[in-house]
């Protein structure tokens, strides 16, 4: 994706992130790409199997969860990370969230099972 495209993408009156993790996970899905893990053909194909999915939203209000959930796919189906570990660290993440004070940033060190 060039400059001009991403630019395009931020460049309308409403933030184009609702949360900070919807960011993360954009970002983390270009970089992923410009080091070649997957091609933007495998990524739309990805991405709208999820978003066309049974149980997906009408409205896409849950647009960035389907995009979490094509990302993890793609990630485990190139080996980088199995689906069991995308898990164990998305509930570590949860429980870490939860244990973290109010305006306190989320560090993965607050889970509470994890001993940080």
């Amino acid at each position: 994706m060039s400059r001009p495209e991403r630019a395009a993408i931020i460049s309308g009156d409403e933030p184009p992130f609702a949360e900070p993790w919807q960011a993360e996970a954009f970002a983390l899905t270009v970089a992923l790409h410009e080091r070649g893990l997957f091609s933007w053909a495998e990524w739309a194909e990805t991405l709208s199997t999820e978003v066309k999915a049974p149980g997906a939203a009408d409205d896409g209000s849950d647009y960035y969860a389907c995009w979490l959930r094509a990302l993890e796919k793609l990630i485990a189906g190139k080996g980088v990370a199995a689906p069991r570990d995308v898990e164990a660290l998305s509930q570590a993440w949860q429980r870490a969230a939860h244990a973290t004070p109010h305006g306190k940033p989320i560090l993965l060190e607050n889970d509470p099972l994890r001993g940080g």
